[in-house]
């Protein structure tokens, strides 16, 4: 099965040149991340999100709705496949808001591409979701730093000498270098992928029964939704928080600030602020 890229186009609002290119890939990377939010709300509901292509492109081209890294990264690989890239899918750790010496699971998934004609690969990554997310690819070229759409990134490399060295890719934030998350070159088979999903999905512990939803404007602010407290960050790093006290409060600001339908029936929970 392939995607109706014609659809998916639409869907993020992007007309350019669809040959594979680098230019083309920074491009399809950034609208995808402003077009399509980041959120969980599947998985807040109780069920597992599919990675089948089909339910994929139905939900999150053919519908007002986003989705999390499993489901956002496998519809971008099927996209660049479809136009020529070569694409591997890999599986990592995130670090952001991890506690000092805390060693995470394999949850998170990226993707290293191949630019016919171009030396090296492209990390990947339109499902991460926080403020410190890549919008365009990056090189995956330790130390190399690059800077798109006002954020800053770059990859360190850890235990070099030993048999799977870890890439950690790091954003500039609040002045400081800050991990995002690690992976290994290790190709993640398809298996792999719907274990790591459905282990996220379902596991009691899991971060992601909790509703989160996070979106970047074109303006450069970022938006996020973490239980029923919205906040928005500006590019200088101000942030303003709102609690909401109302689930039809909460689903209307799912439809107006991140542009998402829920699904029917669905109700978020109200934390106490």
């Amino acid at each position: 099965m392939t995607v109706d890229l014609d659809k998916y186009f639409a869907r993020i609002g992007w007309a350019g040149d669809p040959a594979p290119t680098l230019d083309t890939l920074r491009a399809l990377h950034h609208a995808h991340v402003l077009a399509i939010p980041f959120e969980n709300l599947d998985v807040v509901a109780g069920g597992v999100p599919s990675l089948e292509l089909g339910e994929l492109e139905a939900k999150l081209v053919g519908s007002a709705r986003g989705g999390y890294c499993f489901e956002q990264n496998s519809l971008l690989a099927a996209v660049l496949e479809e136009l020529g890239y070569g694409v591997t899918r890999l599986t990592g750790r995130v670090r952001a808001g991890a506690r000092p010496g805390e060693e995470r699971p394999r949850t998170h998934m990226v993707l290293a591409v191949e630019v016919p004609g171009t030396e090296g690969r492209q990390l990947a990554d339109v499902g991460f979701g926080g403020p410190g997310a890549l919008l365009e690819p990056l090189p995956m070229i330790p130390g190399r730093e690059r800077a798109a759409g006002g954020r800053r990134h770059r990859l360190l490399l850890e235990d070099a000498d030993g048999p799977a060295p870890v890439h950690v890719l790091q954003a500039h934030r609040d002045g400081d270098w800050a991990d995002q998350s690690s992976f290994t070159l290790d190709r993640t088979p398809a298996v792999d992928l719907r274990i790591g999903n459905w282990y996220t999905a379902t596991h009691p512990r899991s971060p992601f029964h909790r509703l989160y939803v996070q979106r970047p404007l074109p303006t450069g602010d970022h938006l996020a939704l973490d239980g029923s407290t919205f906040t928005r960050t500006t590019p200088d790093g101000t942030r303003t928080r709102r609690h909401l006290t109302h689930p039809d409060a909460l689903l209307e600001l799912l439809e107006t600030e991140f542009g998402i339908t829920p699904p029917p029936g669905f109700r978020p929970a109200i934390d106490r602020p």
